[in-house]
């Protein structure tokens, strides 16, 4: 049946309009984005069916434009605006780091890497420059390696901080395994950072290891 058919308590658009878009669930939100389902599917039923076939919303925002495009009522387009929307929450986010402190939200720090680098098919070690009140100087990716591994030099993340006038830094790495469980060769270069950064007395606040889905911290664990 077309949404349009439905009780206007349960159609998605009216539904976010009166009870706020935290009221809906993913294949609701997503049904609003593609505004229209296939023939005999509604667009919540679409919505549903890709969220399974994807396994879930952060794999469907992270998809390869091939495997989005291979579903049926999407296509090229709703893969940009997909992907410019998934731009516009990561571009969000770091203004709201800009604005303030890093600590205070690490929330937003993990939402923010996740989208970032949290499903690259590549490991790609990131630095995040923080002022001496935590706020966001700069984010770079500084090193990108293989399917399994980056080599990361100490004395390169040094002289970038250095070169911010950096305080502090966040640093991280994704796992494109899909494993979040931080290795020993991850320990080991943390304390080498950690070790390095001061002796010019900038300190490394967290390390993160980062997949599509989690953002593990070292911070938390008591490992800094």
């Amino acid at each position: 049946m077309s949404i349009a058919k439905w009780p206007e308590s349960e159609r998605p658009r009216e539904k976010l309009l009166r009870q706020g878009a935290a009221a809906l669930n993913d294949s609701e939100l997503l049904a609003i984005f593609l505004r229209t389902g296939v023939k005999g599917v509604s667009a919540v039923e679409l919505a549903r069916r890709m969220l399974r076939d994807f396994g879930s919303l952060s794999c469907l925002l992270t998809a390869a434009p091939e495997d989005f495009r291979a579903r049926p009522g999407v296509g090229k387009a709703k893969y940009a605006q997909l992907m410019a929307c998934t731009e516009l929450v990561r571009r969000a986010l770091s203004e709201q780091m800009r604005l303030g402190d890093a600590l205070s939200s690490p929330q937003q720090v993990r939402d923010y890497l996740r989208l970032s680098i949290g499903r690259r098919d590549v490991e790609i070690f990131v630095v995040i420059f923080l002022s001496a009140q935590n706020r966001l100087i700069e984010v770079e990716e500084v090193f990108e390696g293989t399917l399994t591994e980056t080599r990361v030099y100490p004395r390169e993340v040094l002289r970038r901080a250095l070169r911010y006038n950096a305080a502090a830094v966040i640093v991280a790495h994704n796992h494109p395994s899909g494993l979040s469980e931080p290795s020993s060769a991850d320990r080991i270069l943390t304390r080498t950072l950690k070790d390095a950064l001061a002796l010019v007395d900038i300190k490394l606040l967290d390390h993160f290891v980062v997949t599509g889905g989690r953002a593990e911290s070292f911070a938390e664990r008591g490992w800094l």
